[in-house]
């Protein structure tokens, strides 16, 4: 079926870099999310309501929430597709992670009168009436709900759309309440136990805690979160390929939206190099670099000395020093300026966030290391660098 859709309403599904095959993709899983759940939710609020199950209407107004999230996830794939304007010149992507947070808000709101009418229900209890056509709409959800997580799940992974992914989750987890649903039915339908409110408090609970999950996923990119490990050695990757680059350091990625990703970063060359070759070999490699893995990168270039045995030795040894301090400790960027009376080291490290804040202690440790060598005297200039972007 899946198959299906994408051969009747998809042009090009092979060429996912191109942000209209994007849209299309991710409105073709909100036509089909609104679709399905408009009809799941109009069968289960008839059969609730004439059972008088509070958890099964409570199970059809999930539905009718996945098909307001439908509807927003389409409107987001819609205004990220607008081209960068004057007031926006990185584009409107960031409008796919709004559509999801504004999904993640209406959830939380029918979790919380979901809960309310649960609570009034369990208070008050009354019998739910169970018979053929409860039982089919309710098996009938979880096999549509079953697709729907198979079908959003391929979808998302095509184009690495997290809220696609999440919807894919949201269908499964519906699959998890509907059974509980049905199993509350068949146990009122056996014993004397009324257990609707409470299975529908369950499942408002359940609702909730979809939302804060997700509201959570689509706050964190607009937070500004890490660069996936993933992403970042594609980056590292492909330009640490280049025989020319000796090094690499200070990769930052800042992200405005699927498609819509722009990176920097330090490349160190041999200062020897010719520097129109090493201009041209980072404009080569700028370019491509889009054309690979659609990320806009602009790279530092940073000549550094191959040739100078004793600064080769220096920095070798205060690494060596600092890695006997922790292991995670690395350095770029070294220099030296010998003086008459003192030496200064100048050069830049990588911290971990846990060691934020003993910056003074390391490098007091360090010059102490240093000076008990008895080679001179030195003084480091350090510059303490994020671990995250090195």
């Amino acid at each position: 079926m899946t198959q299906l859709l994408l051969r009747l309403f998809i042009k090009n599904t092979e060429d996912l870099q191109n942000p209209k095959t994007r849209t299309a993709i991710g409105s073709l899983s909100g036509l089909v999310g609104i679709v399905c759940n408009l009809l799941l939710f109009t069968m289960k609020l008839v059969v609730g309501t004439l059972a008088a199950s509070v958890s099964i209407t409570a199970d059809a107004m999930n539905n009718l929430s996945d098909a307001t999230s439908s509807i927003v996830t389409l409107l987001g794939f819609k205004l990220a597709e607008k081209p960068a304007d004057e007031d926006h010149p990185y584009g409107h992507a960031r409008f796919e992670y709004l559509s999801g947070l504004g999904v993640a808000v209406m959830i939380i709101l029918i979790g919380f009168e979901l809960a309310k009418s649960s609570v009034e229900k369990i208070l008050n209890p009354t019998s739910v009436e169970f018979g053929f056509a409860t039982c089919a709409v309710l098996l009938g959800s979880i096999i549509v709900k079953l697709w729907l997580a198979a079908f959003n799940s391929k979808l998302g992974k095509m184009i690495r759309a997290s809220t696609l992914e999440a919807a894919a989750a949201d269908s499964r987890n519906d699959c998890i309440a509907t059974f509980a649903v049905l199993l509350a039915a068949l146990i009122e339908s056996v014993t004397t136990w009324q257990i609707d409110g409470w299975m529908g408090l369950a499942v408002a609970l359940f609702i909730l805690y979809s939302g804060w999950n997700l509201a959570k996923e689509t706050i964190s990119p607009l937070l500004g979160e890490a660069a996936s490990q993933e992403l970042r050695e594609q980056i590292v990757g492909f330009v640490g390929s280049n025989p020319k680059v000796l090094g690499y350091h200070d990769l930052m990625v800042h992200d405005y939206g699927p498609g819509q990703r722009f990176a920097s970063l330090h490349v160190e060359m041999d200062k020897d190099e010719d520097p129109l070759l090493c201009h041209e070999i980072i404009d080569d490699m700028e370019r491509e670099c889009f054309q690979r893995h659609g990320v806009h990168l602009v790279i530092h270039y940073d000549p550094v000395v191959t040739n100078d045995p004793e600064l080769d030795r220096m920095r070798n040894l205060v690494s060596a020093i600092l890695k006997v301090k922790d292991e995670r400790l690395s350095i770029h960027d070294f220099r030296m300026v010998p003086g008459a009376g003192h030496t200064n080291l100048i050069f830049d490290v990588a911290l971990p966030n846990d060691l934020r804040g003993q910056e003074k202690t390391v490098q007091a440790a360090l010059e102490t290391a240093l000076n008990d060598l008895n080679e001179g005297v030195f003084y480091t200039v350090i510059t303490f660098d994020q671990e995250g972007f090195n």
